[in-house]
């Protein structure tokens, strides 16, 4: 693909990691600009569907009425069961969060 490495568009990486149940759903919210990718040490605002994102990005959307920050580790290849997309993130606010009580 491209010498930053290999990519996987938005929508279906959100898919594939089960932050939303169907890839119309995600595609529809990525559209309306609610969401944020730090890449390489550059934010933006995103709202294009086929935007690539990269294993160590951070994806800033709106989950539940809170904002929430996900590190991708992972593109994965499909969408699996539940565990299998967990593998794909971790959350930024529980890192966040736990420092603050040491």
């Amino acid at each position: 693909m491209s010498e930053m490495g290999e990519g996987l568009r938005i929508d279906i990486w959100l898919w594939h990691a089960r932050q939303f149940k169907t890839r119309s759903l995600a595609t529809t919210t990525v559209s309306k600009g609610r969401m944020r990718l730090t890449s390489a040490g550059t934010t933006r605002r995103i709202n294009k569907p086929a935007t690539l994102v990269r294993a160590g990005d951070i994806l800033t959307l709106p989950r539940n009425g809170r904002i929430v920050q996900l590190e991708i580790l992972a593109l994965g290849t499909r969408r699996g069961p539940a565990a299998e997309a967990q593998q794909l993130y971790r959350s930024v606010d529980d890192e966040q969060t736990e420092e603050s009580h040491v």
